[in-house]
């Protein structure tokens, strides 16, 4: 009888745990609808998504268009940006190198990069490998290398030294993308080969992603979607930007067949078809909590309400419903990303976008979780709306005080000519103001110019020719013989030259 009974017992839980596995057309129906749905609310052009479970795909689909005004549909083989999601390929990468005996997470990093150069002497020698990944280097960002200067990586790490820290090293948190850039050229360095190379030998091939590229520049196919931004409230298409100098960030393109590859491959320890990529330890190294991440670093957080949030090598992680989720976005300008992984209930999802910042990626990632593993059935999508349209409304109401805050019926200190000349800074670089009759320019590095505008006093407005980078502040000041002698743009200051 106690026999039977355990028979009885064991069918049921094996019943159960095979009910809980699948998943009927009418879910993926289901899941099809919302999705399209809520594209269309957050009025994304076009999407692909990819989701993962129990080593198959169990749905994929593109939807809208590659581009706004041309009729070519997005589909599964569309490629996208990665963008920020490249960071976790560029860890797989080190570590098959440490799996190799070639370099240790807690390697000196300058044993391998010694142009690589801190504000603080004792920074530059105590930082790791691991410190290169996991954003506590006390060093704030530092996109303005790409978005406002074209410089080699190389003197990017030297001119890290010039960048002052913002909290103790290995003291807080700050997205840095030029870290993952160096970690990038140690790979070279220790392999002989480009980063973009290793990358397509030693992921892409392996997994037979053959549509994804390590950059934009080097794509075959003709299906790639193109970026959207809103300008002067209208979603327009936008040009690429530059095939990046610090590709290992997040310069992959890729598709939603290929990144199933790459995210059944992630969810079960690192194994494909020929073998697998990483040694047990290492992969497990790899998603191990590495630092904490603040509340802020995601306004999502603020609806999770999550116990615990770290970041791993590569990976964001907290908790969801009791249960353990590594993620991360990217986001390049009008291109968007985002992955998850359940690992206790081995799902993963992918999702692409092809307009800047639609948040509706962190809505159908917590969907997807729910909806294919956990029951939940909160309305993600009218709360992350609501979340997102307050951020917007209190960045309007900011700028809204900021234009208050404007003395009227004031006038430059000086004529405007005797504004103009070039200001440099070994940081920055170097900006050039002119005069064109009344009008007032300014050309940073070649890569941004724009027109300035007078605010109050010696302040002036700097809107760029590229519609998307935006308005910002572009500040003189007046040496002690009334000349122009400091520009501040967006916080990077510049000093005349030709004083």
């Amino acid at each position: 009888m106690k026999h039977l009974l355990l028979c009885m017992l064991m069918f049921f839980a094996g019943f159960c745990f095979a009910q809980k596995k699948t998943v009927t057309p009418a879910q993926i129906k289901e899941f099809d609808k919302y999705v399209e749905m809520v594209r269309k609310q957050w009025e994304v052009p076009g999407l692909s998504i990819t989701v993962v479970k129990d080593n198959q795909v169990i749905f994929k689909k593109g939807y809208g268009v590659r581009e706004l005004g041309k009729p070519e549909l997005v589909d599964t083989q569309t490629l996208f940006a990665c963008a920020s999601t490249t960071k976790a390929m560029t860890v797989a990468i080190m570590g098959m190198l440490v799996d190799e005996g070639k370099v240790k997470w807690d390697d000196p990093a300058t044993k391998y990069l010694p142009e690589l150069q801190m504000y603080d002497p004792y920074v530059t020698k105590a930082i790791t490998v691991r410190d290169l990944l996991t954003h506590n280097t006390g060093i704030p960002g530092t996109d303005f290398f790409t978005g406002a200067m074209n410089i080699p990586v190389n003197e990017m790490l030297k001119r890290m030294a010039l960048v002052k820290p913002i909290y103790p090293f290995r003291g807080g948190f700050e997205y840095q993308n030029i870290m993952y850039s160096a970690a990038g050229r140690i790979i070279e360095r220790l392999s002989g080969k480009l980063w973009s190379e290793v990358m397509q030998e030693r992921i892409f091939d392996k997994l037979g992603m053959t549509q994804t590229a390590p950059k934009r520049k080097l794509i075959k196919s003709e299906n790639v979607t193109k970026p959207h931004f809103k300008v002067n409230d209208t979603i327009q298409v936008i040009e690429y930007g530059a095939d990046s100098e610090i590709g290992s960030a997040g310069a992959v393109w890729s598709s939603a067949d290929d990144m199933s590859k790459w995210i059944i491959c992630m969810l079960d320890s690192s194994k494909y078809a020929g073998g697998r990529l990483l040694k047990p330890e290492t992969w497990t190294e790899i998603f191990k909590p590495q630092s904490f991440f603040p509340e802020d670093e995601y306004p999502t957080m603020r609806l999770i309400k999550p116990n615990w949030r770290t970041y791993g090598l590569g990976w964001y992680q907290h908790d969801y419903k009791g249960k353990k989720v590594n993620f991360h976005t990217g986001s390049l300008s009008g291109l968007t990303a985002i992955t998850a992984q359940l690992p206790d209930e081995k799902l993963g999802v992918y999702i692409f976008g092809n307009y800047d910042h639609a948040e509706v990626r962190h809505v159908l990632m917590y969907k997807t979780l729910d909806w294919f593993a956990l029951g939940e059935t909160r309305d993600w999508n009218a709360e992350f709306k609501t979340l997102y349209t307050d951020i917007a409304e209190k960045g309007k109401k900011r700028k809204q005080d900021f234009e208050a805050r404007r003395v009227q019926n004031t006038s430059p200190s000086l004529a405007l000519e005797k504004y103009t000349g070039k200001y440099t800074s070994p940081l920055y670089g170097e900006a050039n103001v002119a005069v064109d009759g009344n009008k007032m320019s300014v050309n940073i590095n070649d890569v941004l110019k724009g027109t300035l505008s007078h605010f109050h006093y010696d302040t002036f407005t700097a809107t760029f020719d590229k519609a998307w980078y935006g308005k910002v502040m572009a500040q003189f000041t007046l040496n002690t013989s009334g000349k122009a002698d400091v520009l501040i743009v967006d916080g990077m200051e510049f000093q005349k030259s030709d004083l």
